[in-house]
C-alpha cells in the first residue's frame, strides 16, 4: 500500500501504480494514454515525481528508480518522500 503524500497529486498516485504494474520505461505521452489523463497534466507531473528521484529521463522515456520502487514497495517512510516536496 502507498502512503499518502500531502505534495502528490491523483494523477501521481496513478502514475506509480502504472509503473507497480508494468516496470517498463514509458514516454509522458504513452502513461498519460494508458492512465487516461491529459499528457500535458502527466508530463508536468513526472517531471516533479523525477525531480523527487521516482524516475530517471533518458531521452523522453521514463523509468522507474529503485527509490521508486522502494516507495512503492512500502520501504520508503512517508515522511522522508514529504521531506522532498514541491511547496
Amino acid at each position: 500500500m502507498v502512503e499518502r503524500i500531502s505534495w502528490f497529486s491523483p494523477v501521481d498516485y496513478e502514475i506509480l501504480m502504472f509503473y507497480d504494474e508494468h516496470d517498463v520505461g514509458v514516454t509522458a505521452k504513452s502513461l498519460a494514454y494508458n492512465i487516461d489523463y491529459n499528457r500535458k497534466y502527466v508530463n508536468q507531473r513526472v517531471r516533479v515525481l523525477e525531480d523527487a528521484g521516482f524516475f530517471t529521463n533518458t531521452n523522453g522515456i521514463y523509468e522507474l528508480t529503485d527509490f521508486g520502487r522502494d516507495f512503492l514497495a512500502g520501504r520508503v517512510d512517508a515522511d522522508d518522500v514529504e521531506a522532498l516536496g514541491d511547496d
